[in-house]
């Protein structure tokens, strides 16, 4: 398997100040307890720093024998520089085109945070409020329990507490139903809870960000998104919709596993149709600038008065404590946040995504108390690379290694037989 890496220098300063500017937030948003400290972050010790990105380079060259991924883009930045930048594998496996940090990649669910961010900056510019009652600007919008529906906030739909089911007509959505239709339909849906008060993931009913944003500005979601988030922070390739990414100069196709190695296919339109939730492609490149702007490293674009609204724990999501064997291991607390999940990783908090659509994973993470964070993209299936950033969240915070990817054993190279298949729910 074909493969680039690149190591960079670790920096010597290992901290720089994190100074809130912009105006205070509105909105029936949580108490907000700053994650984005005023001060100088912790120093994670340099050994430590340079033993994990060694291993984490390791680990990597363990991938790319076994071919435990088609392609595969990842980098880790510590105060605002990038420190280990890598690719592995193919961005087409059928005509050998290798993956570069300017490989476009789809986001799937890591494209909330960019629509939770658009948001909370128009929220700044006083265009619309975090409590805006979606009743107020979305003439379609009912519930089952109107009186649910009257009490429905901005906030609602992008902390996914609006009371709908988890993943509310996806399968619809996959059935080629089309958005604007499956909208017009929540209010044959049973709540589980009433606005506000649980946890229920969901993509269509996020989308609703994209109407209201078009009703309270006139302008399309997208296009906010590209004037005030992608151009200023340089995310030069980044995009919306399916016909952006193939125009890419270099794009990752998704694979899937067969008995004779990886197979591309072609891009799905799905999630597509639900920009806002799952919409937005970028390369690696792209998402070091992503991460460094959440990290509080582009005040001028993200300020920590935003950040910290947006990352602030919002509805519990314990089903999280369960989901993998490295979140059951470390985890003890779990929230949604706006866009982001806000765990405590082994004593410590880790603002985190994850996405998943047909042919591709994405993970993203940080802990705001060192000013590091990690970011991997990756087009094909199986679950070896997701095992992959808790060692490295494990190795920084000098934690006992466990082999989550269950990549330091003899397991033989992957010719592996096509999977059973299995709905790609965002996560």
């Amino acid at each position: 398997m074909q493969f680039h890496k690149f190591f960079l220098p670790i920096a010597a300063a290992l901290g720089l100040a994190c100074v809130p500017v912009g105006a205070s937030t509105a909105g029936a948003v949580p108490q907000i307890i700053p994650i984005h400290a005023p001060v100088a972050s912790e120093a994670l010790p340099t050994a430590r720093v340079q033993s994990t990105l060694a291993d984490y380079q390791r680990w990597l060259d363990r991938l790319a024998a076994r071919n435990a991924v088609a392609g595969l883009a990842t980098a880790v930045v510590i105060d605002d520089k990038v420190v280990f930048e890598r690719t592995v594998g193919y961005a087409d496996a059928a005509t050998g085109e290798t993956v570069t940090p300017d490989t476009v990649f789809r986001l799937a669910s890591l494209s909330k945070a960019f629509a939770t961010a658009i948001t909370g900056l128009l929220v700044d510019d006083g265009k619309l409020s975090w409590d805006t009652k979606l009743v107020d600007v979305l003439p379609y919008f009912k519930l089952k329990d109107m009186q649910a529906a009257s009490e429905a906030t901005v906030a609602d739909i992008l902390g996914q507490r609006l009371g709908l089911p988890p993943n509310t007509y996806d399968s619809m959505l996959e059935g080629d139903i089309p958005y604007e239709e499956l909208v017009r339909k929540l209010d044959e849906v049973d709540l589980v809870c009433g606005v506000g008060q649980c946890y229920g993931y969901q993509n269509v009913a996020f989308g609703m960000i994209g109407d209201v944003v078009l009703a309270r500005t006139g302008d399309f979601f997208y296009r906010l998104v590209d004037k005030r988030i992608f151009y200023p922070l340089g995310m030069t390739t980044a995009s919306y919709g399916r016909a952006a990414l193939e125009s890419s100069n270099s794009w990752a196709r998704p694979h899937r596993a067969s008995a004779h190695g990886w197979i591309p296919f072609e891009p799905s339109e799905t999630y597509y149709r639900v920009a806002p939730a799952a919409g937005v492609n970028a390369s690696l490149h792209d998402m070091e600038k992503w991460l460094i702007a959440q990290m509080g490293g582009r005040q001028d674009v993200l300020p920590t008065s935003l950040l910290d609204v947006l990352h602030a724990p919002g509805v519990a999501t314990p089903s999280e404590l369960r989901a993998t064997p490295w979140r059951s291991a470390r985890l003890t607390d779990a929230h949604y946040a706006l866009g982001w999940r806000v765990y405590r990783y082994a004593g410590e908090t880790l603002i985190f995504h994850a996405g998943a659509v047909a042919g591709y994973r994405t993970m993203i993470g940080f802990f705001p108390k060192y000013n590091v964070g990690v970011v991997t993209l990756w087009n094909s299936t199986g679950p070896t690379p997701s095992g992959l950033m808790p060692m490295v969240f494990d190795g920084l915070l000098g934690l006992p290694h466990v082999d989550w990817a269950d990549i330091e054993g003899t397991t033989p190279s992957r010719k592996a037989a096509p999977r059973k298949k299995r709905r790609a729910l965002q996560h």
